[in-house]
C-alpha cells in the first residue's frame, strides 16, 4: 500500500555525505552490532561516500537495516504471506470485498500480528481491495460484490513484533476473464519480476525502473508515474520513494541492508489516474481501462536480493 502521490524528496549526494559523522576505526559501529567500525560498516560507508562525491543519490544510515532488523522483517513477511495465502484459498465469485477484509483480520489476529493499514492516515480498513479499473487503495465494502471475470488486487501489510512487511497479489475471480484483463495481469507480474531482477548492490533504482517501464511499453501498457514503492520495515512507509519510470543509472544507489517494495502499477491504457473525491483514497485509471499490480518486499543483500514478503 503506497499513498505517495508525489515523489518523496530523496537525499542528494551532498546530503548523503552528511551521514558520515566522524567515527574512528576502533569505535563501535553505528549499526549497533557491537563490532568495531573497521570490521563492520567502514568499508561500505567509504564506498557509499565515493558515490555521493560523484553526485549520486545515496542512502543514509536510517535506510540501512541491520541483520537483526531484517530477521524481524522476515518474520513479519512470513505472516503477510500466510494472510495472502488464506485469502487465495477463500476468494470467489459472489464474495463482497468486505469479506476479504474479514479474512485478513481473522488470519492476522490468529498469527499474533496487526494489520498495518487500519487507521493509517485515517484509512478505515485492514486491507486494500482494488477491482478492475481501481489502481490502488480500494476500500473493502459490503456493496462491492466480486463477479466472475473481475480482476482484483489484494494488498496486505503486516506489523509483527514492531516490524512491517507489505505485499500484494492479483486474483482473477472465477479463474477466467477477458483476454485484455488476463494479459494485463500477466504483464504486470512480469514487470514486477523484471524489476526484482535488477535489485543488486551498487546498482541504481533507475535500473530497476527502466526494466519495469520497458517491459510494460513493449507490451502496450503503461506504468503509473505518480505512485510508487517505498522503504519499509521499521515503519509502514519509509524513504526512499521507489519510481518505476526513471531512466537507468538514475535514482538512489542500492546498497546491502536496504529494504523496500517492488510494486509497479501497470495500466492497460494511459498512465493517467485520479483519486475518488468521495473517500479520498481509491485511485482509478482516468480512461477506465483495467489496472494490475503485484508487490513484494525485498532486502538488498551482498549478492543481490532476498524476497521477504510476496
Amino acid at each position: 500500500m503506497g499513498k505517495e502521490l508525489f515523489q518523496i524528496e530523496c537525499l542528494t549526494g551532498q546530503m548523503g555525505a552528511k551521514m558520515h559523522k566522524k567515527i574512528e576505526r576502533n569505535d563501535p559501529c553505528w549499526c549497533g552490532s557491537g563490532k568495531k567500525y573497521k570490521t563492520c560498516h567502514m568499508r561500505m560507508d567509504e564506498r557509499i561516500r565515493g558515490y555521493a562525491l560523484e553526485g549520486h543519490i545515496v542512502p543514509d544510515h536510517s535506510m540501512i537495516k541491520t541483520a537483526e532488523q531484517i530477521a524481524g522483517i522476515r518474520e513479519s513477511g512470513k505472516i503477510n504471506i500466510a494472510v495472502l495465502d488464506y485469502v487465495a484459498a477463500h476468494i470467489c465469485p459472489g464474495m463482497c470485498t468486505a469479506e476479504i477484509d474479514r479474512l485478513v483480520v481473522e488470519k492476522t489476529k490468529a498469527c499474533g500480528a496487526v494489520a498495518a493499514p487500519l487507521g493509517f492516515e485515517g484509512y478505515p480498513k485492514s486491507v486494500c481491495t482494488s477491482v478492475n479499473d481501481q489502481v490502488c487503495h480500494g476500500i473493502p465494502s459490503e456493496d462491492v460484490i466480486l463477479q466472475e471475470g473481475d480482476i482484483v488486487n489484494v494488498d496486505v501489510s503486516t506489523v509483527y513484533q514492531g516490524y512491517f512487511s507489505d505485499s500484494s497479489r492479483m486474483f482473477i475471480i472465477g479463474g477466467k476473464t477477458t483476454p485484455e484483463r488476463e494479459r494485463l495481469v500477466r504483464v504486470a507480474k512480469e514487470c514486477m519480476e523484471a524489476g526484482i531482477a535488477q535489485v543488486k548492490p551498487w546498482r541504481f533504482m533507475g535500473d530497476m525502473a527502466a526494466a519495469v517501464n520497458g517491459h510494460a511499453k513493449e507490451n502496450g501498457c503503461s506504468v503509473v508515474v505518480d505512485i510508487g514503492g517505498h522503504g519499509v520495515g521499521l515503519e509502514f512507509h519509509e524513504e526512499p520513494f521507489v519510481s518505476y519510470v526513471a531512466p537507468a543509472g538514475t535514482e538512489m544507489l542500492m546498497v546491502p541492508g536496504m529494504v523496500f517494495t517492488v510494486e509497479p502499477m501497470v495500466n492497460a491504457g494511459s498512465e493517467e489516474i485520479y483519486v475518488d473525491d468521495g473517500n479520498g483514497w481509491t485511485v482509478y485509471t482516468e480512461d477506465q481501462k483495467p489496472s494490475a499490480q503485484w508487490e513484494v518486499t525485498v532486502a538488498v543483500t551482498q549478492e543481490g536480493y532476498e524476497i521477504l514478503a510476496y
